[in-house]
């Protein structure tokens, strides 16, 4: 058994609620996203002599995730999915402030992105990576991300029927993936 190492074990357990919103926008379901944490968490800590000290750690986790997430994805093409959207609609509270219907109708508008972009934005406006990072965990190019962040937030804008980011609502998650780093 490998001997506990405290220093690693307090940055893994610091890392969850980043990993848990991370893996929340991949996976849009409280349960799934869970289980890709703890897996992540599991993969980091039975590999944790493969992390280079003094490197990015939540790059590092994040790319588990990523990388466990795509893996996940390839083995549920044959599950049927909830295309549109009855059973979660179903599961669904409706909002009863106003900044919880402005959060629903930019989770809906962020849902509606391309993979690519979703994961982009959540990775540069929500988790406030770097364009360097974001393209190392994505193994793209920088100017890969730039671009899709970009499209990301243009589309955002348009879909929320926004004129530009001055339009942005109050709500911390709009303005974290909205913002311009």
């Amino acid at each position: 058994m490998t001997p506990v190492d405290p220093e690693m074990r307090a940055l893994l357990l610091g890392s969850i609620p980043a990993l848990r919103a991370f893996a929340f926008s991949l996976t849009r379901d409280l349960d799934r996203s869970d289980d890709l944490v703890q897996e992540t968490l599991v993969r980091a800590w039975t590999k944790s002599d493969s992390f280079t000290p003094g490197t990015n750690l939540y790059a590092w986790l994040f790319t588990i995730l990523r990388n466990l997430f795509y893996s996940e994805q390839r083995k549920r093409r044959r599950e049927v999915e909830d295309a549109d959207g009855v059973m979660a609609g179903r599961l669904a509270a409706l909002p009863d402030q106003e900044a919880r219907v402005e959060l629903s109708a930019f989770q809906a508008a962020l849902s509606t992105l391309p993979a690519n972009q979703r994961e982009a934005l959540v990775l540069v406006g929500a988790q406030n990576f770097t364009y360097e990072e974001a393209a190392e965990i994505c193994g793209v190019a920088v100017g890969t991300i730039k671009s899709r962040v970009s499209r990301a937030r243009g589309r955002l804008i348009e879909l929320l029927g926004m004129t530009g980011p001055d339009d942005i609502g109050s709500d911390g998650t709009t303005l974290a993936a909205m913002s311009h780093p």
